[in-house]
């Protein structure tokens, strides 16, 4: 009797497929470990550890995602310039109302995803804009609708 083998995709396996979410009114923290699974794509059967073998996904108004409670103006974002004394710190509220509203929404994707250089490849599969609309139209996404997953998914 022949032992069971387990599966280990190849390049030639891995099958990427592109979906676009609509981000408005969405719960980030939700949204976020939602995408961080499909961009790894670990909600497919032939996920293999060692691969990039995530989807595609295009991220739109993403400057209209909910954060709950107090976190909108309570939540901090923290960097460090390199210089003595160089820790800065900017609210969520100010990130998004500023220039680049779309780096809440990477961010926590970001810090979901393992680190490393798999994980930097699979954060290239993560198209995020701050508007409707987005430049991959010819690759013809088809719609995520995270909202209808979950009650809790929109605010």
């Amino acid at each position: 009797m022949p032992l069971p083998r387990t599966y280990v995709a190849t390049p030639k396996d891995i099958e990427k497929n592109w979906f676009v979410v609509d981000a408005q009114d969405l719960v980030l923290g939700r949204l976020a470990s939602l995408i961080a699974l499909r961009v790894r794509g670990k909600h497919k059967p032939t996920y293999t550890p060692n691969m990039d073998c995530g989807d595609h996904i295009i991220v739109v108004n993403a400057e209209k995602v909910k954060l709950t409670g107090n976190k909108r103006s309570q939540k901090t974002y923290y960097w460090h310039t390199g210089y003595p004394g160089g820790i800065k710190e900017r609210t969520a509220d100010k990130i998004l109302d500023g220039r680049f509203p779309t780096r809440v929404v990477e961010k926590a994707v970001e810090r979901m995803i393992p680190r490393g250089p798999l994980g930097r490849q699979a954060m290239r599969n993560l198209h995020i804009y701050a508007g409707p609309s987005h430049p991959h139209e010819a690759q013809q996404p088809a719609v995520l609708d995270i909202a209808s997953m979950n009650e809790k998914n929109k605010r």
